[in-house]
């Protein structure tokens, strides 16, 4: 169990009872920022047999259209002691991957690696962007990022398209556990004008023995130091605006404020685990835009900047998570 947590990139589903599911997110944007796809490998675990599976989900952002490819369950592989999964013909790391997909009229085929990964720090106190959450036995759902940001190498053959990725830039991420939350915003984006800059960011329904909060973990990697934005750190949101179109999120702690404003665009429907099945309900975009201002507690400007080629999702029950929210902040947020 240490191993598992303080690894979250390994895989966690060996003698998990079902409900359970596990999936790993690879973002890959190419040099010319022509092309956005998302793979999302992983597996879901359930009482019954016929339920039960691995997927890979293909995401092709230019367009909003996506793929969920199911496989056997037997089909599904993973290394006891590192990060390296094989799902049919297809196998992903942090280092890259390979992928051989044909089913339904829809090909995808080709290898990647991936240089200079930064993965989210790791450590007895804090291990990963959950925090000391981590250490909690009975979340709904565990988070890991294990890659803020890198570099991609290899190409793509898209039903006969190839696409050349080198050059390109990459996330990774992950999620595990018995269920996605009952709602949720996350946004993310590695292209920013300063290089090496990256945010991730989320906010959540987050189950509590018998109550729920609105819980929230916010990364912004800028000149090799990564600002943590989280419930965990004592960081409190001070403004939360979810609309049609538009999300507007400021955040404080004691030394810095951090607003991101986020522009919806088109996206594609993606499977998401409940605790009965893969459901269809998850729109995903990968052409949005993240407006990002950092300055410290007094107002002085540290960073200001958008971020292109924005991974964003609005998800479930979200007048909910507003109003947790207001009754935990007293403050009256709006919603779409």
């Amino acid at each position: 169990m240490l191993e598992s947590i303080l690894r979250p990139e390994m895989y966690h589903g060996d003698r998990k009872r079902p409900p359970f599911f596990e999936g790993w997110y690879f973002k890959l944007v190419d040099r010319d920022e022509r092309h956005r796809f998302a793979i999302i490998p992983g597996v879901f675990l359930h009482s019954d047999p016929k339920a039960q599976h691995a997927f890979i989900q293909i995401l092709d952002g230019n367009v909003g259209a996506s793929r969920y490819h199911r496989f056997p369950f037997s089909e599904f592989e993973a290394e006891a002691d590192s990060f390296d999964i094989r799902i049919g013909g297809s196998r992903m790391s942090s280092r890259g991957m390979t992928l051989e997909i044909d089913q339904d009229g829809h090909s995808l085929c080709g290898n990647l690696s991936f240089k200079n990964t930064k993965p989210w720090p790791i450590s007895l106190a804090s291990p990963g962007i959950m925090g000391w959450y981590s250490w909690v036995p009975f979340m709904e759902c565990y988070h890991g990022v294990l890659s803020l940001d890198h570099e991609i190498e290899g190409s793509l053959e898209v039903n006969g398209r190839t696409i050349d990725f080198s050059g390109g830039r990459g996330y990774i991420e992950k999620d595990w556990g018995k269920s996605f939350p009952h709602a949720h915003v996350w946004m993310q984006s590695n292209h920013f004008k300063s290089p090496a800059t990256s945010l991730t960011a989320s906010v959540a329904i987050i189950p509590w023995i018998r109550t729920s909060f609105p819980g929230f973990i916010v990364g912004l990697l800028l000149n090799g130091r990564l600002y943590r934005f989280a419930t965990y750190t004592g960081a409190k949101t001070t403004h939360l605006e979810i609309l049609d179109r538009s999300i507007s999120w400021t955040m404080r702690d004691k030394n810095h404020t951090l607003t991101l404003h986020a522009t919806r665009s088109q996206g594609g429907l993606l499977h998401s685990p409940t605790v009965t099945e893969m459901t269809n309900r998850l729109l995903e975009s990968l052409t949005s835009t993240v407006e990002v201002s950092l300055t410290t507690a007094d107002g002085k400007p540290l960073f200001s900047g958008a971020g292109r080629n924005a991974g964003l999702e609005v998800g479930g029950a979200i007048e909910e998570l507003i109003a947790l929210w207001e009754s935990e902040s007293g403050t009256v947020g709006r919603r779409s």
